[in-house]
């Protein structure tokens, strides 16, 4: 265990001073990573632990980077400020979202979730003297000297916070509910779990960090678009999960930081990229279910057993 420790330890540190090395592009590349790893664990907590599948997980990092970015801009507010202002917001709309959606479950929660994510998107559009609609809302900066290597450690404690949250949760009784709530709800309800309080609670979690995430991208990019909440993104978030391995907590952070440096070697075919992953997130759920960590894990179980099988001890 204490081996693991360090070995953890180590490797955050190595991450940690990796950007020193780099040029800008890279840096943003590592920064880009960090968001999408905080967008993916966070939905993969919710649709790998407790089998509820969310389309409206953007939308929730949108309402996140627009209710900072406009506090900052419209009402004079510190972006820091802003931020866990827009966080709050986030988590309110998951709460009352989830407790609306999350007794019914299933293909219906899937369904209202994209129309809320198709709503907020045409608000957004609409709405120019607010959010000025598909040409973007300039943000301030959360540092006074625009730096790379600030945004970066912002982005990195951000994900190692929310990476730890999520770690506590599945590993406490609260998770047990999850697995127990994903595998047979009915048997769980029976037993005296909470199905309905599990599942709000798990979008509602969820819903913060994505509006966390949203809000502190918005002021890296200093510029607030309609991109952050929408489809595209929700579909790139939800392949980098499947392809990581869905249900798994090192998955999304593999399938993230892999499929966000293999996008900008496919940038220069536009939009095709979403479609890529795409098939290639079906190709994964069909025939290797568990994704890029299952894979290993395979793989790393047939190692043993063949080892098993040729030493001379299992032999004697």
């Amino acid at each position: 265990m204490n081996r693991n420790k360090w070995l953890l330890s180590a490797a955050i540190l190595a991450f940690a001073l990796l950007p020193l090395g780099l040029g800008t592009y890279h840096q943003h590349i590592l920064i880009v990573s960090l968001f999408y790893v905080m967008m993916a664990a966070s939905w993969n907590l919710l649709a790998g632990y407790t089998g509820q599948v969310s389309f409206g997980h953007a939308a929730f990092a949108g309402i996140g980077a627009y209710a900072s970015g406009i506090l900052a801009t419209k009402a004079g507010f510190n972006p820091w400020l802003g931020v866990m202002a827009g966080t709050m917001l986030a988590t309110a709309f998951g709460f009352l979202v989830g407790l609306l959606c999350l007794k019914m479950g299933g293909i219906y929660l899937s369904l209202t979730t994209l129309a809320f994510s198709s709503i907020l998107h045409i608000v957004i559009n609409n709405e120019y003297e607010i959010t000025r609609g598909t040409m973007g809302l300039q943000v301030p900066g959360l540092v006074a000297e625009y730096s790379k290597i600030s945004y970066f450690y912002i982005f990195l404690v951000a994900t190692l916070l929310v990476l730890g949250v999520i770690y506590r949760m599945v590993h406490a009784n609260m998770g047990l509910n999850f697995r127990a709530v994903q595998n047979d709800e009915r048997a769980a309800a029976s037993l005296g779990v909470n199905v309905v309080r599990v599942r709000v609670m798990a979008f509602t979690v969820s819903s913060a960090m994505a509006g966390l995430a949203g809000a502190l991208y918005g002021h890296y990019l200093l510029l607030v678009t309609p991109q952050i909440p929408s489809l595209d993104q929700q579909f790139l978030v939800l392949s980098m999960t499947v392809i990581g391995g869905l249900g798994s907590f090192v998955g999304p952070i593999i399938g993230a930081i892999s499929l966000e440096i293999l996008s900008e070697y496919i940038r220069a075919y536009g939009e095709y990229h979403v479609l890529f992953f795409g098939l290639v997130a079906l190709t994964v759920a069909r025939f290797a279910p568990k994704g890029l960590v299952g894979i290993y894990q395979s793989a790393r179980e047939r190692r043993m057993q063949a080892v098993a099988k040729t030493s001379p001890a299992v032999n004697r």
